[in-house]
């Protein structure tokens, strides 16, 4: 059995030299696995290009119509894909800690439904409009933040936060910003409410170098926060009592991991719609490969979350449909609600802590 040890003064998990050795391999393998995939997914789609193509594009020489794809259609939609998926996992990964929940994830505490909400306001309604592009993602951050905060105050008790309260506030009120998003799609036209529901199903077809643009400004500040409270989220991970006896502050790391978690999911949802369970999957994955030490794990969680989602659109867009690729929210709720369960099973007699 490998050591692990715990430093009470700052927050550090020591680990073995056998485990600091995986973390290194772990980064390394997922590193190159990152880079080798996004130039596989250039080739595939539902227009195959060869080899030559692809270094063709690069060198200036390639066709119109092959620079097209590959610029402008596949590069940022690849791109989109390994942000959201990266801001997803780390997102996952902050609330599992800070809630210390296994089963806490952006979809599952109903954060994608609130930023989907506020998504939709400005889609449909032009709510922020005064924003320009940038209306989106600051509605679905605005929304976000009130639902972590809401879901968070609803589920908290003198005792900390029991899971089933937080289950059970986190269906609450993502099923009535559900609801709320069903009303704008009522009261809205034709165009935005295709819109809309297009969003609600997750993609990335839509995605470009813009998208890519506000994605990484949002959800590159919030992982930035998370990684910076990492320290914190070890502490946390063993109790807000004894975080606090340590001298944590827990009003001010809870608002920076909330403000770092609407900022992520927010941007996720802005450009991508609903995506689910990724939160919930790949941070379970990263911990038993690496180990629960936040310092390290959200690096991990950065890059097996990206090569996660890239994966899954690449499957989507081989899944060609009449109305084009298959939706990648629809592909990651089919493998990741047999997770929840899965998870929900193995932990049941933490169920009702």
């Amino acid at each position: 059995m490998e050591e692990c040890n715990t430093d009470p003064k700052n927050g550090v998990i020591a680990y073995s030299s056998a485990k600091r050795a995986r973390f290194v391999v772990m980064t390394i393998v997922l590193s190159a696995s990152l880079a080798v995939f996004y130039i596989l997914c250039l080739f595939l789609g539902t227009v195959d290009l060869s080899f030559g193509d692809v270094i063709d594009i690069f060198m200036g020489n390639g066709t119109w119509g092959n620079t097209y794809i590959v610029e402008t259609l596949r590069m940022p939609r690849v791109a989109c894909a390994a942000i959201v998926g990266a801001g997803l996992s780390v997102a996952g990964m902050a609330m599992q800690a800070m809630f210390r929940n296994p089963m806490a994830s952006p979809s599952v505490l109903g954060l994608s439904s609130g930023a989907a909400f506020g998504a939709s306001l400005a889609i449909g309604l032009g709510v922020g409009g005064v924003l320009g592009s940038f209306a989106v993602p600051f509605m679905a951050f605005l929304l976000c933040f009130a639902t972590i905060t809401l879901v968070y105050a609803l589920a908290h008790t003198r005792y900390g936060v029991p899971t089933v309260l937080l289950l059970l506030a986190g269906i609450a009120v993502g099923t009535f910003f559900s609801g709320m998003s069903s009303m704008v799609q009522y009261a809205v036209d034709k165009d935005a409410l295709a819109d809309i529901v297009y969003w609600t199903m997750g993609s990335f077809a839509r995605c470009t170098w813009n998208s890519v643009e506000m994605s990484l400004i949002s959800v590159g500040t919030g992982v930035t926060i998370i990684a910076l409270c990492s320290r914190e989220l070890n502490l946390l991970s063993m109790g807000e009592e004894q975080a606090r006896s340590l001298g944590v502050n827990l009003r001010r790391v809870r608002t920076a991991l909330l403000i770092g978690t609407a900022l992520t999911v927010g941007g996720c949802v802005a450009v991508s719609g609903v995506i689910g369970f990724v939160g919930l999957i790949i941070p379970h994955i990263c911990r038993a490969l690496v180990g629960p030490e936040h310092q390290r794990l959200w690096i991990i969680c950065v890059l097996a979350g990206a090569l996660f989602m890239m994966a899954m659109d690449l499957a989507c867009r081989l899944i060609s449909t009449s109305t084009g690729s298959f939706p990648v929210g629809v592909l990651t709720s089919l493998i990741g609600a047999p997770f929840f369960v899965y998870i929900m099973r193995k932990k049941r007699n933490e169920l009702w802590g």
